[in-house]
């Protein structure tokens, strides 16, 4: 059953290897956001087309909760893509939610994979564009396409973050994905690389989700990492073990008197504003003075709160 069009969030994706049946089975009971079947990097090769098949049986499984559900296919560079796509969407199309390009280098990338599942949703009578495109956003090329691959489709949901290709890609010297290069002291040697997908996704609408922290023994700082993004403004981030679920979806959760104050903090710009209230652009509201900026910054708050279920505790006036 398709999920895409609910409200929710995406604060913590979970990937899956699609030719573990047993992982599968498992990530149904996880409490991630949403749940991919890998058939690129997690897939050996002589294992491609059997994932395709352990993917479709999983997805049809009527166990599932609220996930969302994604596949990865492998990149246009590989001769695998087509087939991933037909045999996937084939067998479990109204399962999936989208598919998730890596190594996307251009907006062509992402229309030919719209295209290519416009005639399966015709062919296997699904709901049409139902099915969304993640766009994987993984070398330095797409780095300056990136405005181009952000409007490519109306079916394009997010973009995502590859840091471990994407540090190869630059020849930033460092083994641990997401982790700052040895010997660089000058802030965040990652920022640049950050802004540019946060600031692509906002301008165009979509989610900025951010690639996986791959030192699972380190739950500080995955803890770390996972907040620090959470604060420039991603949606949400990869997770690679069920154990970095729960820190993710905290992560990218507003605390709970952070969003208390920002429903506080609309409501009284809601009533400045009315013409009981005066009728204002402008108000003082607990030692500070707010206006329709203010506002706008409140409503990402609360918009995240309530997508993660959040209930207001604190109402003040």
């Amino acid at each position: 059953m398709q999920t895409q069009s609910s409200p929710g969030s995406r604060r913590s994706v979970l990937a899956v290897p699609g030719s573990s049946a047993k992982m599968l089975g498992k990530a149904r009971d996880l409490p991630a956001d949403e749940v991919f079947c890998d058939l690129e990097d997690a897939v050996a090769p002589s294992e491609k087309e059997t994932a395709r098949a352990t993917i479709v049986e999983a997805l049809a499984h009527p166990g599932w909760g609220r996930q969302r559900r994604a596949v990865r296919v492998n990149g246009w560079s590989t001769p695998w893509t087509h087939d991933d796509l037909i045999a996937v969407v084939a067998g479990a199309g109204a399962h999936i939610d989208s598919i998730i390009v890596p190594k996307v280098r251009s907006g062509a990338e992402v229309v030919a994979i719209d295209l290519l599942l416009t005639q399966l949703e015709t062919k296997h009578d699904l709901e049409p564009s139902a099915i969304g495109i993640q766009a994987q956003i993984e070398d330095a090329i797409a780095l300056t396409k990136i405005d181009e691959i952000a409007s490519a489709s109306p079916r394009l949901e997010s973009l995502v973050l590859g840091p471990a290709d994407m540090a190869a890609s630059l020849g930033m010297q460092t083994l641990t994905t997401g982790e700052q290069p040895d010997g660089y002291t000058r802030g965040d040697a990652h920022h640049h690389v950050l802004m540019s997908v946060l600031i692509a996704a906002r301008a165009h609408g979509l989610a900025a989700i951010d690639g996986p922290y791959l030192a699972i023994d380190a739950p500080d700082a995955f803890r770390r990492n996972a907040a620090a993004v959470a604060a420039l403004g991603f949606d949400g981030k990869w997770v690679i073990h069920p154990g970095q679920i729960d820190t993710a979806n905290a992560a990218f959760t507003p605390r709970q008197s952070d969003y208390d104050a920002a429903e506080n903090l609309l409501d009284a710009y809601r009533e400045a504003t009315s013409r009981p209230g005066g009728a204002r652009g402008a108000v003082r509201h607990r030692g500070e003075m707010i206006d329709e900026a203010s506002a706008a910054m409140a409503g990402k708050i609360a918009q995240k709160g309530r997508a993660a279920g959040l209930q207001r505790e604190d109402h003040q006036t």
